[in-house]
């Protein structure tokens, strides 16, 4: 009578166990699509042909340098919590548009690269 007790337990365990692991990846995985689905749609909000943020930088916390490029002209401009001041009109050739250089998404991934083939090796070396 008791080892049917324990079976039966453990059978329920193990069902809610499972029920509780699948609405968790339900969870994640609508978590995941609404993220992506939000994240285009602002993507294409914002998307535009004569304006484009070419670069930011941080000065402080909330004060940045951004140069803006508004169809053929370039600004640079200062932006604050509150406040959005043109500090110059700048030239094309004044500025370094060379876009060779890597973003930090691509760096990234040389980085993982690196650690994911010096982990590869050292399971190898056991």
């Amino acid at each position: 009578m008791l080892s049917a007790v324990l079976i039966s337990g453990g059978v329920e365990s193990a069902a809610q166990f499972l029920t509780v692991l699948v609405l968790f990846i339900v969870v994640l995985a609508l978590t995941y699509f609404t993220t992506k689905f939000v994240g285009n749609y602002q993507k294409m909000q914002g998307f535009g042909k004569n304006i484009e943020a070419i670069e930011t930088y941080r000065i402080t916390g909330n004060k940045f340098l951004q140069i803006v490029r508004v169809g053929r002209k370039y600004y640079l401009l200062s932006i604050g919590k509150d406040e959005v001041n043109s500090i110059a009109e700048l030239s094309e050739e004044e500025l370094d548009l060379n876009t060779d250089t890597p973003a930090v998404n691509d760096r990234f991934k040389n980085m993982f690269e690196i650690a994911k083939d010096k982990m590869t090796k050292r399971g190898d070396n056991q």
